[in-house]
This record gives structure tokens, C-alpha cells and sequence, in this order.
């Protein structure tokens, strides 16, 4: 073997999709378990425990508005390692921290770090590998999220009893981060330099030399106009970003520890099930995706997936006429005798550990919320977790159910049903034909537009549903979920192409060609499709 010669591609591809995930569903989920270990050592009120929780959310959205520039103007690899930088910043500033300021200021940056390197690793990622591996590649950074989340449980779980144990729940975010820089540094920067790697991936002929300064030049602007038929591409990425929020599943979830506790499991174990079972379910689903997204295609797995959610939520809408739903209470701030005290929150964990309120699936355990409390503290995210809002008093207990159980064990088959549809649907697909659709020279401003639009929509959601709830009931709110989603059925059928097998330039081609993309997805011809192997001699 050549002393020079690069290390194999895809298992390192693979790697830096897999741990930029991991770290953006480690960094979601791990306030869950810091929270109350904060509430209780720096005696922070409700408003302070809400600024604490939605800093992540201010510095996602700060990254998803401006986080194209840098993208496309420093590349993708630099992006990455850029954000990685600021993860780090950030997690030494909330491991370290003596104020709120601190806390406040850390969680930004994480929050301003995971949403620029979600972008930047999908994009990244398509851009250098072939069609035969783009769909596995970018989906495994769906995995990577919800392994993330799984991972925080269980650190949180191991760190609960130690004295300050939050700040090592923050540290313990940097082990990702460093370990995908690590295998990024063995990379190229891009598309254009996959000719100096002698092991990289089977590209499509002529593809990695298409990105000359011969090619086109786009400003954001051009996203909105008719030239190349960028207006079509933008109205496919909006719409399927906002398609995976209206359809209600950061809303949806939220109940999901009420319907384990109707099917029987009570107190706790209601808490651990919905918030273990569902993650389980949602890697589960996920994986599913992984390995179906280049066989079966991207159309495909976004039409069962929406078919699937429109059926479960509307039957978790029928069901839940006979199902009650509990409010919790509101929230309660640490007495200020506590801190006068000098005790150590630390210390009290062990005696006074609020009842946590699972979020969706695999979605980090969280509080009981009033209503009130619950339309002001869930941040927006992209299609993943969100972290939990402050820590609350202990809930009433349930009231008796004298419901068929069957009706019961429905609504949990609904739920369960809802989390698969959306893991191996709009999860991880949106954000890879948003990787795939438009021209390189503009694709990171606009995966970070289309970004943006994910994040607010969500908040949007978030913030009306009780206003929903109380204008039409929580039944016909899951019911309207479901009509949204047979909507986006004939979106998706309608208008959304099939990206699968084809290369980056062969759909910019396509799109090119179709001045309107409705039915575009009937128009795809897979014929042609070429694959050799790039042997460019690398020095020994």
C-alpha cells in the first residue's frame, strides 16, 4: 500500500454524517436532565428557566437566517468545523458557568452551532458522494439524531446523582463535535477536489468537473424568479418544510404520555415508556429509511409516510373523543428560601425530583405544563426534539378511565404509528431533496431559507395550538392535522420529483427542463445513469 494513499471515503462520509447528527439531538435533548439541576443550584424562575430554554431557539434561528452566507461563501467543510468551534465555545461556557448570563449565552451558541452544521453536513455530504449512496449518507444524520437523544437519556439518567452533574451533561456534547472534525480534516473540501481523494466514492462521469467557473452564477434573489425554474424548486423545499409542521407533529407528541397512561402505564413508568418506546420506535423508523431511501426512492417513502400520518392522526382524533387528556399544572419557581439557604441543588435532586412529561417520539422527558406555560416555552426545531420547558410541580392524579380498553390500546397504535410515518418520511427526506434540488453556486442560502421557514413554522404551530385547541377541541385539532397531511399527499404526488439515482447536475437538468413542476415527479427518467470509478494517481 502507497504510504500517501487517502483513507476510504465512505465509512469516513458516513462518520461526519452520523456524528453531526448526534450532536445536534445530543444538544436538543440534553437541557431535559440539566434543568432542574438548574432550577434548583442557581434558583432560576420560571422566566429565567423559559429564557434559558428558548436561548437555543434564538441562536438556531440566527443560524438558519444568515448561516447560507458563510456556506456558500467559505464552503461547506469549512462551515462544519466553523460551527464545531462555536459548539465548543459554547459548551465551555455552560460547563464553566456561575450566572444565568453564562447559561443563557452557551446554550445560544449550541443552538447557533447545531442548526449551521445541520445545514452545512447535509449539503456537504450530497455534494460528495454518488447517487447510489447520497440517500443513506445524508439520512444517516436522522440516525445520528435520534441516537443523540437516546444518548442524553441515558447520560442524564448515569449524571442525575452527581454533584453538579449538569455541567458535565454540557461537556459531554464536545466528544461529537471533536470526533467529526477529526474525521472531516481527512476530507476534501468539496465536489471539485474529490479527484485529489483516490478511494472516494463512485461518482457520476463528468460530475465532480461540472463545477468550473463556466457555470451559471445565482443570487438569492433568483430563488424567487423564473430563471432555471428556481420559483419551482423554492416552492418544493418551502413546501415540504412546511408540510412536516403543519401536519402537527411537535403538537401531537406532546400527549404522548397521556396515552400511555390511558393504556394502563402510570406515574413514572408513563414518563420512561413514552419517552424510551417512542425514541426506540423512531430509530427504528429511521433505520427503515436508511435502508429503503435509494431502493424504493425519495417519492415514494414521503407519500407512505404521509399516507400513514394522515391515517394515524386522524384516528388518534376519533379515538381521543373518548380518551380524556389531563392538563398538568403550572409552573412553580424554587422557593428563594432554598438559595438563601446555601443549598445545593445537587443535593435536593434525590429528594424532590418532579414527575417529567415525555415529548414526542424519542423526544427528551419534560415537566408537566399548563396550558399557558406550554404555549410559551416549546422552541421551534427541524423536525426533531425540542427541549423541555421548566421544571413544575407534581400533577393531579389521573382520574379513572372506564373506557374500552380497546379504544385505548388504539390510540397508542396511532401514536406509535404517527412517530414510524414521520421517521421514515418527512424525517429525514425532506432535508435530503432540499440537498439535492438546487444549483451548488446557491444551495446553502437557500437549504438555509428554507431552514428558517422550518423553525418558525414550528414555533408558529407550537404557539396556536392551544388557541386551536380551544376554538375547536383537542379532537378535531388532531383531525385537522389529518386533513393537512392528505393535502400534502397530493402536494408530494403532485409536485415533488424523484431525485433517486440521479446525479446533482443530472436534477438541476430536470428542473431546467420542466418550466413547471407540477407532476414532475411522473417525468423522471432514470436511463443513462453512468458510474466509474475516479483512479487519479495520489502521490506515494
Amino acid at each position: 500500500m502507497a504510504m500517501g494513499r487517502a483513507p476510504p471515503a465512505l465509512p469516513l462520509c458516513a462518520s461526519v454524517s452520523l456524528l453531526g447528527g448526534l450532536t445536534f439531538g445530543y444538544e436538543l435533548a440534553v437541557i431535559s436532565g440539566a434543568l432542574l439541576p438548574l432550577q434548583l443550584d442557581f434558583g432560576l424562575s420560571c422566566s429565567e428557566q423559559e429564557l434559558l430554554v428558548g436561548s437555543l431557539l434564538l441562536g438556531a434561528l440566527l443560524a438558519s437566517l444568515v448561516g447560507g452566507i458563510p456556506i456558500d461563501r467559505y464552503g461547506r467543510k469549512r462551515a462544519i468545523l466553523g460551527s464545531n468551534l462555536v459548539l465548543l465555545a459554547g459548551s465551555l461556557s455552560l460547563g464553566l458557568a456561575r450566572s444565568l448570563p453564562w447559561l443563557v449565552l452557551g446554550r445560544s451558541a449550541a443552538g447557533f452551532a447545531i442548526s449551521l452544521s445541520s445545514m452545512a453536513c447535509c449539503i456537504y455530504v450530497s455534494e460528495l458522494v454518488g447517487p447510489r449512496h447520497r440517500g443513506v449518507l445524508v439520512a444517516l444524520y436522522e440516525v445520528g439524531i435520534t441516537v443523540g437523544i437516546l444518548l442524553s437519556y441515558a447520560l442524564n439518567y448515569a449524571l442525575a446523582s452527581v454533584p453538579r452533574g449538569w455541567r458535565h451533561m454540557f461537556g459531554w456534547a464536545m466528544a461529537p463535535a471533536v470526533l467529526q472534525s477529526l474525521g472531516l480534516l481527512l476530507l476534501p473540501a468539496g465536489a471539485d477536489e474529490t479527484a485529489a481523494h483516490r478511494d472516494l466514492l463512485l461518482l457520476q462521469r463528468g460530475e465532480a468537473t461540472q463545477l468550473g467557473p463556466e457555470r451559471p452564477r445565482y443570487t438569492f434573489l433568483d430563488l424567487f424568479r423564473a430563471r432555471d425554474n428556481m420559483r419551482g424548486r423554492t416552492a418544493v423545499g418551502l413546501g415540504l418544510v412546511l408540510l412536516q409542521q403543519l401536519t402537527g407533529q411537535p403538537n401531537v407528541l406532546c400527549y404522548a404520555s397521556t396515552v400511555f397512561r390511558s393504556v394502563g402505564f402510570r406515574g413514572g413508568s408513563s414518563a420512561v415508556l413514552a419517552s424510551v418506546g417512542l425514541g426506540a420506535v423512531k430509530v427504528a423508523a429511521t433505520l427503515m429509511a436508511v435502508g429503503l431511501v435509494d431502493r424504493v426512492g425519495r417519492r415514494a417513502l414521503l407519500l407512505a409516510g404521509c399516507a400513514l400520518m394522515a391515517l394515524s392522526v386522524s384516528g388518534l382524533g376519533l379515538v381521543s373523543f373518548a380518551v380524556p387528556v389531563d392538563s398538568g399544572p403550572s409552573c412553580l419557581a424554587l422557593p428563594n428560601a432554598t438559595r438563601q439557604a446555601g443549598l445545593r441543588g445537587s443535593d435536593l435532586l434525590q429528594d424532590s425530583a418532579p414527575p417529567t412529561e415525555p415529548r414526542a417520539g424519542g423526544d427528551p422527558p419534560e415537566p408537566a405544563l399548563s396550558a399557558s406555560k406550554k404555549a410559551k416555552s416549546r422552541p421551534a426545531g427541524r423536525d426533531v426534539p425540542t427541549p423541555a420547558p421548566p421544571a413544575l410541580s407534581t400533577p393531579a392524579t389521573p382520574r379513572p378511565l372506564s373506557q374500552p380498553a380497546a379504544l385505548r390500546w388504539a390510540a397508542l397504535v396511532c401514536m406509535m404509528a404517527f412517530v414510524s410515518a414521520f421517521s421514515f418520511g418527512f424525517g429525514p427526506v425532506t432535508w435530503l431533496v432540499l440537498s439535492e434540488i438546487y444549483p451548488v453556486e446557491v444551495r446553502g442560502r437557500a437549504f438555509a431559507f428554507c431552514n428558517s421557514f422550518n423553525w418558525a413554522t414550528n414555533l408558529l404551530v407550537s404557539l396556536s395550538f392551544l388557541d386551536l385547541i380551544g376554538a375547536i377541541g383537542l379532537s378535531w385539532t388532531f383531525l385537522f392535522y389529518g386533513l393537512t397531511a392528505v393535502l400534502g399527499l397530493g402536494f408530494i404526488y403532485l409536485v415533488v420529483p424523484e431525485t433517486k439515482g440521479q446525479s446533482l447536475a443530472e436534477i438541476d437538468q430536470q428542473f431546467q427542463k420542466s418550466r413547471l413542476t407540477l407532476c414532475f415527479g411522473h417525468r423522471q427518467s432514470l436511463a443513462g445513469v453512468q458510474y466509474s470509478r475516479l483512479d487519479v494517481p495520489v502521490a506515494s
